[in-house]
C-alpha cells in the first residue's frame, strides 16, 4: 500500500503545476504505477484479465482513499493507452469502489473505456472492472443523483455490448480477441448481465441493447459450459415479465432443458455465492417446467436425465453443509426436484420394459 500512497503523493504534484505539468512527473506517475502493479504480482498482460483471480493484500481504506485514481483517470489524455489501462487494471485489484462525490466520473470514465473507438485491451479492461463493480451497478436505486441514474441505465448498457463486440454485425475472425463466442470474456460478461438481471430496472435495456438477442445466439451454439448457469438464471428472471417478446420463442423447449440441466453441473460450485445460492429456488421450478422433455425419449435422454439427478444431488450435499434458515427452505425445493426427476426416470424405464439400475 506505500507503493501506491507514494503515487498518489506523485499525482497531487502533478495537478498542483497544472498550469505547467512536468511530463518528468507523468513519466515518474506511471513507471511508479506500473511498479505498483508488478510489486503485487498483477499481470499487465490483457489476456490474464479473464483468468486471474485478484486478491489485494493492502490495509483497510476507505473509498475516498482512492478518488485520486478517478481524477488521474479522467485527467489523463486518452492517446496515453498505457496508462489509461494501467489504472483500470489498479482499480480492479484493490476492489474498491470510489465515494459517492466521484461516481459521475468513474461511470463517464468507465463507459468511455468501454468505446466502440478504443482498443480492444481498453475495453476489455473497462469490462473487467465493471464486472468488479458489478454489485454497486445492480444496486442503482441506491444513487441519489437521478441524473446520474439515468446516465448510468441508458449508457452503461450499450457501452457493455461494444466493450466485446465494438462493431455488431460485422463478421469476426474465429481466433480474434473479440471473436464470438469466447469462453473468457463471454463468462465474464454473463456474469454481469446475471447480476443486472436481478433488478427488473435493468431488463429493458438488456432488450433494447441486444444483450437478450446475444444471449439467445450464445444457445443457439449449444456449447453452454458453465454459460449455463448463468444464462438460466438471465433469462428465468427476466422471461415472467416479458412474454410478449418474440425473440425468447426462438428457444425451443428442447434449448431450454439443455439449458436447465446443464445449470445444474455448475450449480454446486456456486452455493456459496449468496446471488447464486438465492437464484436456486427459481432455477429449481425453471427446470420442472422444461423437464417434461426428457418425457420425448430423444437419443441420449437416460443418460441425460441420470446425469441430471446426480448434479441435483450435489447441489443437496452442498446445501446440507450450510447452516441457514434459508437454506433449509432450499433444500427443500431441490430435493422435491431430486424426487420428481428419479419419479419421471423410473416411470419411463419401465415404460420400455427395462429394469433401472
Amino acid at each position: 500500500m506505500r507503493n501506491l500512497d507514494a503515487c498518489r503523493k506523485i499525482y497531487s504534484r502533478v495537478r498542483s503545476s497544472e498550469q505547467n505539468p512536468s511530463w518528468e512527473l507523468l513519466g515518474a506517475l506511471q513507471y511508479a504505477l506500473r511498479f505498483t502493479l508488478a510489486a503485487a504480482k498483477v499481470s499487465r498482460d490483457p489476456a490474464d484479465l479473464w483468468n486471474m483471480q485478484y486478491f489485494w493484500m493492502g490495509d483497510s481504506h476507505s473509498p475516498e482513499d482512492f478518488d485520486w485514481l478517478v481524477d488521474y483517470l479522467e485527467y489523463i489524455d486518452s492517446d496515453n493507452q498505457e496508462a489509461v489501462f494501467d489504472i483500470l487494471l489498479l482499480l480492479v485489484v484493490i476492489k474498491v469502489r470510489c465515494s459517492a462525490a466521484k461516481q459521475n466520473q468513474f461511470f463517464k470514465c468507465l463507459i468511455a473505456c468501454m468505446g466502440s473507438d478504443m482498443p480492444v485491451h481498453l475495453r476489455h479492461a473497462a469490462l473487467r472492472l465493471a464486472h468488479s463493480a458489478r454489485e454497486e451497478i445492480v444496486s442503482i436505486g441506491a444513487i441519489d443523483n437521478a441524473e446520474l441514474r439515468d446516465m448510468i441505465l441508458t449508457e452503461f448498457s450499450p457501452a457493455i455490448l461494444t466493450a466485446i463486440s465494438p462493431q455488431p454485425g460485422a463478421t469476426l475472425s474465429k481466433d480474434g480477441p473479440d471473436r464470438f463466442v469466447r469462453d473468457d470474456h463471454d463468462l465474464c460478461y454473463l456474469e454481469l448481465l446475471f447480476a443486472l438481471a436481478r433488478n427488473s430496472n435493468w431488463h429493458p435495456h438488456l432488450f433494447a441493447d441486444h444483450h437478450i438477442d446475444r444471449c439467445i445466439s450464445i444457445v443457439a451454439k449449444a456449447n453452454f459450459a458453465e454459460y449455463a448457469f448463468y444464462l438460466a438464471g438471465i433469462f428465468l428472471r427476466i422471461a415472467p415479465e416479458q412474454s410478449s417478446v418474440t425473440s425468447l420463442n426462438l428457444i425451443t423447449e428442447h434449448q431450454w432443458w439443455d439449458m436447465m440441466r446443464s445449470a445444474w453441473l455448475y450449480a454446486r460450485f456456486q452455493t456459496d455465492d449468496i446471488h447464486c445460492f438465492e437464484f436456486l429456488p427459481v432455477l429449481v421450478e425453471g427446470t420442472k417446467r422444461y423437464m417434461h422433455v426428457a418425457a420425448q425419449k430423444y437419443v441420449g435422454w437416460k443418460f441425460h436425465l441420470r446425469s441430471f439427478i446426480e448434479n441435483v444431488d450435489y447441489v443437496v450435499n452442498a446445501l446440507e453443509g450450510q447452516d441457514s434458515q434459508q437454506g433449509e427452505d432450499n433444500i427443500v425445493a431441490v430435493k422435491e426436484l431430486r424426487t420428481a426427476a428419479s419419479d419421471m426416470l423410473e416411470e419411463l424405464v419401465s415404460s420400455q420394459g427395462v429394469v433401472s439400475p
